[in-house]
């Protein structure tokens, strides 16, 4: 069983930055693939970052140069920065685990963002 747990969510007026964490913990799980996910009222989930156990990232255009996404593989632990944040990056953001081959695919409960002035 892998639980997933992020934090960091908030209210932050826009041009903001916050801060988002997400460890998964679980016996002997080690994650290929952690990343982050969010939806907007009314809208489909979306990809927003991803990062690989070997330091490979990848990001949806919206975000690119304004939201990082790191890693501490020895904590199974990622984190998501982001700054300048806009009114439309408003959503429930999710953390999203995966085992190398999919086997294992594990979400978060979600942290909502809100950005407003």
């Amino acid at each position: 069983q892998v639980q997933v747990v992020e934090s960091g969510g908030g209210l932050v007026q826009p041009g903001g930055s916050l801060r988002l964490s997400c460890v998964a913990s679980g016996n002997r799980f080690k994650p290929y693939i952690m990343g982050w996910y969010r939806q907007a009222p009314g809208k489909q989930r979306e990809l927003v970052a991803l990062s690989n156990s070997g330091g490979g990232t990848d990001y949806a255009d919206s975000v690119k140069g304004r939201f990082t996404i790191s890693r501490d593989n020895a904590n199974n632990t990622v984190y998501l920065q982001m700054n300048s944040l806009k009114v439309e990056d408003t959503a429930v953001y999710y953390c999203n685990v995966r085992s190398f081959g999919n086997l294992i695919i594990a979400w978060g409960q979600g942290t909502q963002v809100t950005v407003s002035s």
